[in-house]
Parts: C-alpha cells; sequence; structure tokens
C-alpha cells in the first residue's frame, strides 16, 4: 500500500490504503505502535513530523486566598505546535496547594 500524499496525525482509521493480502494498511501516525504502517509510511509521512516544544513554567502566582487554603498557578506556552503526527504538547498549567497567611488573618473581629 502507498500513502501518496495522505498522511494523518495521531489515530485516525480512515487514513489508510490498501494493502497486501486483501489487509489494510494506514498512514496515521498511531500505525507505528500497531506495526500497520503502510510500506512508505516513513518516506512519506515520518520525514516531516514536527513534536511539540514549549517554553519555561512561568512564576507561581499568589496564593488565591489570602487566609486558609487555596492554591496557586503557573503556566508556560507553546513555541512550536505539534505537526504531521509529532508528539503532542505537554500540560501547559500546573497547580498546587497554599496556605494564605496574611498579616490580618489573625485579627478577625
Amino acid at each position: 500500500g502507498s500513502c501518496g500524499q495522505r498522511c494523518c496525525p495521531g489515530r485516525n482509521n480512515a487514513c489508510w490504503a490498501p494493502g497486501t493480502r486483501r489487509a489494510l494498511c494506514y498512514c496515521d501516525s498511531y500505525c507505528q505502535r500497531t506495526g500497520d504502517c503502510c510500506q512508505d509510511y516513513h518516506s512519506m509521512c515520518r520525514r516531516t513530523a514536527v513534536g511539540c516544544a514549549v517554553g519555561p513554567w512561568g512564576p507561581w502566582s499568589g496564593c488565591s486566598s489570602p487566609c486558609g487554603v487555596g492554591s496557586r498557578a503557573r503556566s508556560r506556552q507553546v513555541t512550536v505546535p505539534p505537526r504531521h503526527g509529532g508528539e503532542p504538547c505537554p500540560d501547559l498549567k500546573q497547580r498546587r496547594g497554599c496556605l494564605g497567611e496574611h498579616p490580618t488573618c489573625g485579627t478577625a473581629k
């Protein structure tokens, strides 16, 4: 089977070509995991795959609660989006717990 110009990212059951012995071969990036790629998949599709790249983490935000339990968050940006079946992007946001300790917390009226 031949992929020709048909290359699909991820898992796509509609991205196939007729293969040998009445079997189908695939031109999606998932075929590398399942071992059912068309014979020209690597030469036609993988050469153009670009994996995701992300920048550094930004700073943690302040605690969402001035007194008591809250959360902090930080994020990062995609610098190169994935293309042609390249590796997907990792998490872009993180959150963690915190305890607000503003000086006025203990002075409740």
